[in-house]
């Protein structure tokens, strides 16, 4: 045999296109996290300027009007107010106007994210020095100790994410990307299921009491860890059923490839270009990051939208993956009719196990 030859038999055209396949996931996340990472830029910031409304106005008219547009500020007359909006996320920063004085405060909520906090009191600074004042900086959401740029929350998740779908990925390498059957189909759920309660666990134990890296409720941290991991390894199932092992890769490119640089790990939704900033919500590790620091810092609000998108995730992806499990079936049988086969007989639930009935698991695979 010549080398083309040999090539040829070692190379199937189906490993071929995998291989091409392989290289534009390659090509598609270095676009997507240089693309979103490089060049952080803070846009629309919501920031609360908090004083007497003769003084706040022209101020947060001042600051709407930064090149850039950094900042989008919001009027408010009581501090008690613009706390709570902080802690229920509705803002990420308050400016309190002392009108007695040449400095004002400026409250920030590193738990967000610091690399958002920077930003704020990197534009505020500058602001106020024009204006010939100074800021007092008062955290009141301060990231922990251990939680060093507040990237653990974001970390946690991307460790549930890319169990979620390795998970996915091992039943179909074991057993077949397709489930045969809606039993089969049912039976992976299931096992996804409890991998993602054990997985949950583990990880919200590792990344609280034993590192100590982030606080908040081990049961909401839980919780959220088991929902996480179901919906992404729900996901794949379902791209899975639709699509053979090309589903793996089609899941990575939603979680890995748009989901992570998207999710506000690193730098929180205002400081991602707008592409990232919209589609990050709406992806398993943007919901989830923005829940898991909800849970470590904010008392746990804000979450019923992020929450909402997990479980439609986790539910579309169950719903999927039962149809065409279903319609797997019913294409064998009629591919062995077009061979010149007779489908075999299914037997009831409660029907003897005798040589009247034969189990069509026989006709395939996984």
């Amino acid at each position: 045999m010549s080398f083309v030859d040999e090539v040829k038999n070692a190379v199937t055209p189906r490993a071929a296109l995998l291989v091409f396949g392989v290289l534009a996931l390659q090509l598609l996340f270095i676009t997507s996290y240089v693309g979103a990472l490089h060049h952080p830029k803070p846009e629309d910031i919501k920031i609360a300027v908090v004083g007497p409304e003769r003084l706040t106005a022209p101020v947060a008219d001042r600051l709407g009007s930064l090149p850039g547009s950094p900042l989008d500020p919001r009027t408010l007359t009581d501090e008690r107010i613009a706390r709570d909006q902080m802690l229920n996320r509705e803002v990420d920063a308050a400016l309190v106007l002392d009108p007695r004085s040449t400095t004002d405060t400026l409250m920030t909520a590193s738990g967000q994210g610091v690399s958002e906090t920077q930003a704020i009191v990197r534009i505020l600074t500058e602001a106020e020095a024009q204006q010939q004042r100074t800021l007092r900086l008062d955290d009141v959401a301060p990231v922990a100790r251990g939680d060093a740029g507040g990237l653990t929350s974001f970390y946690l998740v991307v460790g549930w994410c890319v169990g979620g779908y390795l998970c996915a990925a091992v039943l179909a390498i074991s057993a077949g990307a397709r489930p045969a059957d809606r039993r089969r189909a049912a039976i992976r759920l299931l096992v996804m299921a409890v991998y993602a309660v054990v997985a949950g666990l583990l990880g919200t134990l590792i990344a609280g009491p034993v590192l100590d890296a982030l606080p908040g409720s081990i049961g909401s941290l839980w919780g959220l860890g088991a929902l996480t991991v179901f919906a992404v390894g729900a996901a794949t199932l379902a791209l899975q059923s639709v699509l053979g092992v090309v589903g793996i890769g089609l899941a990575i490119l939603l979680v890995v490839i748009a989901g992570n640089p998207s999710a506000g790990g690193a730098y929180p939704p205002p400081l991602l270009p707008e592409f990232w900033r919209t589609i990050g919500p709406f992806l398993p590790p943007g919901a989830a990051t923005w829940t898991a620091r909800s849970v470590a810092y904010f008392r746990g609000n804000s979450v019923a939208g992020p929450t909402l998108v997990l479980a439609l995730w986790a539910a579309a992806g169950t719903i999927i993956t039962m149809i065409f499990s279903s319609f797997r079936r019913r294409d064998e049988i009629d591919a062995l009719v077009r061979r010149g086969g007779t489908p075999l007989p299914v037997a009831p639930p409660n029907a003897p196990d005798n040589a009247s009935y034969v189990r069509t698991e026989r006709l395939s695979e996984g």
